[in-house]
């Protein structure tokens, strides 16, 4: 299954929220990847431009999107960015396969 990292940062309300009742996040965040198929590998807090990180797991783009729509939609997070992990091997073969496209830069002529 693909892997995807997500960035996140919470809204002030969120904090003032945890810092009034703290509350593990992660069981939340399992649940959510769980009800797609998937699995939660990883939740990170930080300093920094982003307040947290998650490793997730997922059979899809669109399960993992579901998610990342459903946590988004919640209101608790003022941003959320995933991207998706290619493994070495899929960026092997991505390689090879960029090496049969004929890339042509802008205003040049063929």
């Amino acid at each position: 299954m693909p892997l995807y990292l997500t960035r996140f940062s919470y809204t002030p309300a969120t904090w003032a929220k945890l810092i009034k009742n703290p509350e593990d996040r992660r069981e939340a965040a399992k649940q959510y990847i769980e009800s797609v198929g998937g699995k939660l590998h990883g939740f990170w807090y930080a300093f920094g431009e982003h307040d947290g990180y998650n490793l997730w797991e997922a059979p899809d783009n669109v399960s993992m999107a579901a998610t990342a729509l459903a946590i988004g939609a919640g209101g608790a997070l003022s941003s959320v960015q995933t991207t998706v992990l290619l493994t070495v091997e899929d960026t092997l073969v991505a390689l090879q396969k960029a090496s049969s496209i004929r890339y042509r830069p802008p205003g040049e002529q063929t």
